[in-house]
């Protein structure tokens, strides 16, 4: 009788075993077909998240870009169209010289000297206004009565606009003006120059104006820079015995290098377009001693009509700032940019 139950048993789950077999199998289908549509799902979300995502972005980049195409791009697209025609600005563009435009700006004395006196101006913006301002940031970043005027009145001369400056310092500086009656009332009547007459130091009065009006600008980074050193690196120093400069060559300098090299690259390409206040002063005289490669090229296309030749001088003056400019990044700039850690992506 218990074989005969056992019988029967086997018997019914054999018989129950293929339908429970298909109820399986279809649970996992339909397991399988959730999971491969939650899949889907979230997919397309992730899709139209970054679709979003980058539909946003150029939202926002496409102003800035279109603007930069109509001001940047398209100028210097038309500079070098205009630059291989021989052309006056008012009759057709008929007469093509090619690149004799370019020859005759390279071959010129008087471009080549403004070439050279915009890298006298970049280096001696480096020299004067680097180690002065850099004394003047340290000696603000003290406690001192009186910081905030003395902050103010340095840092006034920048926010005068070029052309009030440039007028201001042309009435000081002419003869017999304030500055000549200031060193008669003090006796010096022998120093008395033509400050902005005399060739061999039209340049060095220009740079003492720049330095004058630009100085701020420098004096303000280094003292936002001095802000970020860490209060903890001067109390160890001083409990190690180091002394003021110690402190500053060792701690406050290397670690102000970034602030540094960013105003060096701003004030090495405001040197390359330096313009309106040379004009004011000088207009690139006397003797083309002052004379600028934007000052010779606005000479040269407005004063005299050659927009073809002035394109060409625009496009050479686009090319040196690039050039420049891509020399610094790549040996000066790019320390901060290894300096910087990187983040590693983690793998999941």
């Amino acid at each position: 009788m218990a074989d005969d139950v056992t019988a029967r048993t086997g018997t019914g789950a054999a018989a129950a075993s293929p339908s429970g077999s298909v109820r399986t199998a279809d649970r996992a289908r339909a397991r399988s077909a959730g999971r491969t549509a939650g899949g889907r799902q979230s997919g397309r979300r992730s899709m139209s998240g970054q679709v979003r995502k980058r539909l946003e972005i150029f939202f926002f980049v496409a102003p800035a870009l279109v603007l930069f195409a109509l001001f940047v791009v398209v100028p210097v697209v038309q500079a070098g169209r205009y630059s291989v025609y021989r052309w006056n600005g008012l009759g057709p563009m008929d007469n093509v010289v090619g690149l004799q435009n370019y020859v005759d700006a390279l071959g010129d004395q008087v471009f080549t000297g403004a070439v050279m006196n915009n890298l006298t101006i970049i280096v001696l913006s480096i020299l004067i206004q680097l180690p002065l301002g850099l004394l003047i940031a340290l000696l603000l970043n003290r406690e001192m009565k009186g910081r905030t005027a003395l902050r103010v009145i340095i840092f006034v001369p920048y926010v005068l606009a070029e052309v009030v400056a440039g007028v201001i310092w042309l009435m000081l500086l002419q003869p017999r003006g304030p500055v000549d009656a200031i060193f008669d009332a003090l006796g010096l009547g022998g120093l008395k120059q033509l400050w902005l007459g005399d060739p061999d130091i039209a340049l060095y009065t220009v740079m003492f104006v720049l330095t004058w009006k630009y100085l701020g600008l420098a004096v303000i980074l280094f003292l936002a820079g001095l802000q970020g050193v860490p209060p903890d690196l001067y109390e160890a120093a001083q409990i190690d015995g180091a002394s003021w400069w110690q402190v500053q060559r060792k701690i406050t300098i290397p670690l102000l290098g970034p602030t540094i090299r960013t105003w060096g690259f701003l004030s090495m390409i405001g040197s390359l377009q330096l313009f309106d206040m040379v004009w004011i002063l000088t207009g690139g005289g006397p003797a083309n001693s002052t004379m600028t490669m934007a000052t010779y090229l606005i000479n040269q296309g407005t004063n005299r009509s050659l927009y073809g030749y002035s394109s060409a001088v625009a496009v050479l003056v686009f090319v040196i700032s690039l050039v420049l400019a891509a020399i610094y990044q790549g040996f000066v700039l790019r320390r901060d940019a290894q300096d910087t850690p990187r983040t590693k992506k983690v793998k999941r």
